[in-house]
């Protein structure tokens, strides 16, 4: 996983999936939100209800601007376990998807 680490990241190790060796899945890029930390913190429990954890990463300066000011100024990104990717961005955007499936269905039945 690279420079990756869980340690800032309190619960999210008890279910992060694991890959055959035993070690953790990497973690893949969801989304970026610039947003408050309630956005994110709604997001990412929107997510979890649904079984899919969260890692969070303030890029940038943005980890000196959350301690300093409580939030960062440069955004956050939301990873999610590789497996689980394209299951999160059905969660997030579901309108999106629906929109596409609808468009898809029209054009095969033209």
């Amino acid at each position: 996983m690279g420079d990756w680490s869980f340690e800032r990241e309190k619960g999210v190790t008890g279910v992060w999936p694991r890959d055959a060796r035993g070690e953790f899945e990497a973690p893949a890029f969801l989304e970026h939100i610039f947003g408050s930390e309630t956005e994110l913190a709604l997001r990412r429990n929107m997510l979890l209800a649904y079984g899919v954890p969260t890692v969070c990463r303030y890029p940038g300066e943005g980890v000196l601007g959350k301690v300093v000011l409580g939030t960062s100024g440069f955004g956050m990104d939301i990873f999610v376990p590789e497996s689980m990717l394209q299951d999160a961005k059905n969660i997030i955007s579901p309108a999106e998807n629906d929109i596409l499936m609808e468009e898809e269905n029209t054009n095969e039945l033209s």
